[in-house]
C-alpha cells in the first residue's frame, strides 16, 4: 500500500511497545482485531457481504451472467476479480482509474480464490467452447484503517459462498448456489524493525518493511503467498508467518461458517 507520513513521535511509541511485546491498541502480536461479517447486504447483486476488521470495513458484490469461455479454457467458467479504493475510504485515495494498489489488492485477493479452487469453474460450463457462467466480484474499501488484503478476503469468500447463480433470469433452467468446494482465508503479517504482528492496523502498516499475505485452505493447505514492501523476511520469520496463517485461518473460517 501507498505510505502515508507517520509523525516521529507517533513511530518511536510504536517501536517502543513492540520492543515490550505490545502494541498500541493493546492487542498481542499475534492477535487480530474483532471482525463481523453481514452477506446478503445488496439486493441486486447475486452474492454480497460486508466486513470489518476493526475499522477497516469493505463490501463485496458477486454477479454472474452468462457469456463465452476463453479460448485456451473452453470448458471452464470465467472468474475476474477487482477492487476499487473510493476517496470516502481514506484521505490517501483518490477517484479514477484503480490504481497499483487497488490491483495488488485484487490479484491477492483472486489468486487465494483462485487457487485454493474455491469456486468450481469446471461446473460453471453449460456448453464447452460456447457458453459458460462468468462470475465478477467487485470489491470496494468503505473504510481504511489497515490489512485491506484480510477484509477483502473476507468479504469476498463470504459473498461467494451465498452467491446463487439467476439461471431462471437467463432461461437456463433453474437457479442454484454457486458451486464453491473450500473457504480460503488469508492471514497478513507485518515486520517492523525485526517483529513481526498478525493485522496491522493503518500506523503500524504504514511503518512497516515488509508484508506478507498467507492464504490456506479448510485442511490447512497453503495456496497462494503475497510479499509487499522493500524489506526482507528470513527462513525463519517465514515459518512463523505460515504457521500463523495456518492457526488464525482456521479461527477466522469458524467466523464465516457460522
Amino acid at each position: 500500500m501507498s505510505r502515508a507520513i507517520i509523525s516521529e513521535i507517533r513511530r518511536n511509541h510504536i517501536l517502543s511497545l513492540l520492543a515490550e511485546g505490545k502494541r498500541a491498541d493493546g492487542r498481542t502480536l499475534e492477535e487480530i482485531r474483532n471482525i463481523s461479517l453481514e452477506t446478503g447486504v445488496i439486493e441486486s447483486a447475486d452474492g454480497s457481504a460486508i466486513a470489518k476488521y476493526g475499522n477497516t470495513e469493505v463490501i463485496v458484490g458477486v454477479k454472474i451472467i452468462p457469456g463465452t469461455p476463453f479460448p485456451d479454457t473452453p470448458g471452464k467458467g470465467v472468474l475476474t476479480t477487482g477492487a476499487e479504493l473510493i476517496p470516502m475510504a481514506h484521505p490517501m485515495f483518490e477517484s479514477g482509474p484503480p490504481g497499483e494498489d487497488a490491483i495488488e489488492l485484487a490479484r491477492v485477493v483472486d489468486r487465494g480464490i483462485r487457487e485454493s479452487g474455491m469456486v468450481d469453474v469446471d461446473a460453471l460450463c453449460m456448453k464447452p467452447g460456447e457458453e459458460v457462467w462468468m462470475c465478477f466480484i467487485d470489491i470496494y474499501a468503505l473504510n481504511y484503517d489497515g490489512n485491506l488484503f484480510d477484509a477483502m478476503n473476507l468479504a469476498a469468500v463470504a459473498a461467494l459462498r451465498t452467491a446463487t447463480v439467476p439461471a431462471e433470469q437467463y432461461g437456463k433452467g433453474k437457479n442454484h448456489p454457486l458451486p464453491t468446494t473450500c473457504i480460503p482465508i488469508s492471514v497478513t503479517a507485518a515486520k517492523i524493525g525485526n517483529t513481526l504482528i498478525l493485522d496491522p492496523n493503518f500506523d503500524e502498516e504504514q511503518i512497516s518493511s515488509a508484508r506478507l499475505t498467507v492464504t490456506t485452505d479448510d485442511n490447512g493447505n497453503y495456496r497462494a503467498m503475497q510479499k509487499g514492501g522493500q524489506g526482507s523476511i528470513t527462513l525463519d520469520e517465514l515459518t512463523q508467518c505460515l504457521d500463523m496463517a495456518r492457526d488464525k485461518g482456521e479461527e477466522i473460517r469458524k467466523i464465516i461458517i457460522g
